[in-house]
């Protein structure tokens, strides 16, 4: 592959997706089918339940940095979102997860 080649590929970069959801059936299904229309895997996929809404956090890696933003608006999109953010990877590789799972 030559040098102008692979500077055209877009990098790939690792992302937290922190979405707030309204609690309902199917709502996880539905944040997941982004990524799987994609044929892409999260590194992991979480959520609580807090009060009527589902916290949930989606982190990817390796994924092209104009391919996360596609994926961004489609979770927006998703009925019930209240509220999607990201979190570029240097921010979150060093914290813990927000979503802690069952003992």
């Amino acid at each position: 592959m030559s040098d102008d080649a692979s500077a055209a590929l877009p990098a790939a970069s690792s992302v937290l997706f922190e979405v707030l959801v309204d609690f309902g059936p199917g709502v996880l299904p539905r944040l997941l089918q982004p990524l799987a229309r994609r044929n892409l895997v999260p590194e992991t996929f979480a959520a609580k339940l807090e009060g009527g809404a589902l916290a949930v956090e989606i982190r990817l890696a390796g994924v092209p940095a104009d391919t996360l933003a596609l994926i961004e608006g489609n979770l927006r999109q998703v009925v019930g979102v209240r509220r999607c953010a990201s979190v570029p990877a240097p921010e979150w590789a060093a914290r813990r997860p927000q979503i802690a799972a069952p003992r």
